[in-house]
């Protein structure tokens, strides 16, 4: 079985081969990671607050940093979800392979995130049983 599965890279720094938003999503994740970019926005806000004073903390100046900070976060909402659904899909896989190469595990568990909630609360119960 093991020969038919694809193999992926292992490397923390793979791009995905999939469309363009899936590869967007991907490099937007990992540069919003980054302490560089962590700073590089303390630094805007920073910027912001000094530059208060010189604009009389206007209304102008207010709506600067809650057009750009709202604008950042509606976007990144969705770069963010893409890329964790990407990844929950991945480590699901990588857990019904652990299933389905383990003699001893249940095979009707694999691909169970897909079962509605009742059936998943009695496979639940089933695993208590037999965990003991």
């Amino acid at each position: 079985m093991r020969a038919n599965l694809p193999i992926g890279s292992t490397s923390a720094n793979a791009q995905p081969s999939g469309n363009w938003f899936a590869r967007l999503a991907v490099a937007t994740s990992r540069i919003s990671g980054r302490p560089t970019t962590f700073l590089l926005a303390v630094a805007v806000v920073l910027v912001w607050a000094i530059t208060g004073p010189l604009f009389g903390f206007s209304d102008t100046w207010q709506l600067v940093i809650n057009t750009g900070t709202t604008i950042v976060t509606f976007l990144m909402v969705f770069l963010i979800q893409s890329t964790q659904n990407r990844d929950t899909l991945a480590l699901q896989l990588k857990l019904d392979e652990l299933i389905l190469a383990t003699k001893a595990a249940s095979n009707r568990i694999a691909g169970i995130e897909e079962a509605s909630d009742e059936e998943i609360k009695q496979a639940k119960v089933e695993m208590l049983e037999r965990a003991g």
